[in-house]
């Protein structure tokens, strides 16, 4: 399929180039999936090897090259001949065109899924049914389909394979101290949370790469498998390269930022459906596009709790704490600094303000390293699990139809569905 590029290849990874090795020669592997051995050789497939995958591959190279770990990078799948190509020989990795392909590869144990939005949870699906385990990249699914994450949710608990969402925030150890702290009391009740993300650019969506204006569906570049469940519309290099600034295939913000910073705060919480989500803004900065820059919503979850998600790309002041979220309660606030939590008694609490250390901060290694260790042992427990994903992608995909039909939408907690109103 084609690949999610986002123009910020390994920004996340590594700071320095010089820690990654080169991807040795893959030797014919048994099947992990087929294995009891706790150290078992675990083959990772790749679909959509665009600039967010390179990211994953390099992770899983140097845990294998580094850290001697018992990975392999075996395939790679890409609707994109030229980009394939570059990944199955940069990994001397076995190159596939089609997902179905890979996905039927014995030798692939986990499939990691880079593609655009609205591919990612079909191909989630077809990978669980195909006994893989699953990461898969955020937003787990478009925001028009949430019957397919409801769908997927489903999926993942059925076959008892590992998934792991692509919101790596969650490796940073503020939110487990944090979630500890609130199940503990510390705050008392719960009653408001407010994150948010704030960058100048939108370098994600119209500086995504055209790796070729010349390019034309054909033998190279296979735009029906592109298009997927998405309007049927003529070839345009635009929405084949650059598809993030299109509402077609992504949906600005809300569902290609805002994942990460609303799972810690659904986590910590320990929230699940909301009971209704309003939202608000549009494309204030960039017209070139056709999703919002600027976005901001309100959930209001039945526990009586409201969480307010702000942000925007015109702008990346964070704020003196440089931190997102505040989580406050009847009894005080939680804030999260450099690497400490803050306690912030409420005024009239009897209690004292305290600071609580964290081990570390955000992690992709670690992520990627719980990962694996999930997949070996069978585990469905990761540090980004389905139920967290369809928790934190369930508001996200409301405040999306919200914003677009200019409606409130609540949730039917017993039938499970968005009503819009």
């Amino acid at each position: 399929m084609q690949s999610e590029n986002t123009g910020s290849t390994r920004r996340d990874f590594l700071g320095t180039a010089a820690m990654l090795a080169a991807a040795s020669a893959i030797p014919h592997l048994a099947s992990a999936a087929e294995s009891n051995t706790p150290n078992a050789r675990l083959g990772v497939g790749y679909i959509g090897v665009g600039g967010r995958a390179y990211s994953h591959l390099d992770a899983v190279n140097y845990l294998k090259t580094q850290r001697n770990a018992a990975v392999e990078i075996v395939a790679v799948c890409d609707a994109y001949r030229p980009r394939l190509k570059k990944a199955g020989e940069a990994f001397k990795a076995k190159m596939y065109s089609d997902h179905r392909q890979l996905l039927a590869d014995k030798n692939v144990d986990i499939v990691c899924i880079a593609t655009p939005d609205h591919l990612h949870g079909y191909q989630a699906i077809d990978a669980l049914r195909a006994g893989k385990h699953v990461y898969c990249e955020k937003p787990v699914t478009h925001w028009r389909q949430f019957d397919l994450m409801k769908q997927l949710a489903a999926e993942v608990k059925k076959s008892g394979k590992t998934f792991q969402a692509g919101t790596q925030f969650m490796s940073d150890d503020s939110w487990h101290v944090g979630k500890r702290l609130i199940k503990e009391g510390l705050i008392g009740q719960p009653i408001h949370a407010e994150c948010g993300y704030f960058r100048v650019g939108d370098w994600g969506e119209r500086g995504m790469t055209i790796d070729d204006p010349n390019a034309q569906p054909g033998p190279d570049l296979n735009w029906e498998a592109f298009l997927g469940d998405s309007p049927k519309r003529p070839f345009d290099v635009s929405r084949y390269f650059r598809w993030r600034m299109y509402e077609d295939y992504a949906g600005g913000p809300v569902t290609d930022l805002y994942p990460h910073i609303l799972a810690p705060v659904v986590s910590m919480l320990g929230v699940t459906f909301p009971s209704l989500v309003v939202a608000s803004g549009g494309m204030y900065r960039y017209a070139e596009r056709e999703v919002p820059d600027t976005f901001n919503l309100l959930i209001d979850y039945p526990e009586k709790i409201t969480v307010a998600v702000l942000g925007t790309q015109g702008n990346d002041y964070m704020g003196p704490a440089g931190r997102l979220p505040t989580i406050r309660g009847w009894d005080g606030t939680l804030t999260f600094l450099g690497k400490e939590v803050i306690f912030t008694p409420a005024e009239g609490s009897q209690k004292k303000p305290q600071k609580f250390p964290i081990a570390h901060r955000e992690d992709f290694i670690l992520f990627w390293e719980t990962f694996l260790d999930a997949c070996r042992k069978g585990s469905q427990q990761t540090l980004s699990p389905i139920d967290l994903a369809y928790h934190t992608q369930t508001p996200l995909i409301m405040a999306a139809l919200a914003h677009r039909q200019g409606k409130v939408a609540k949730f039917d907690r017993q039938k499970e569905q968005i009503v819009m109103a």
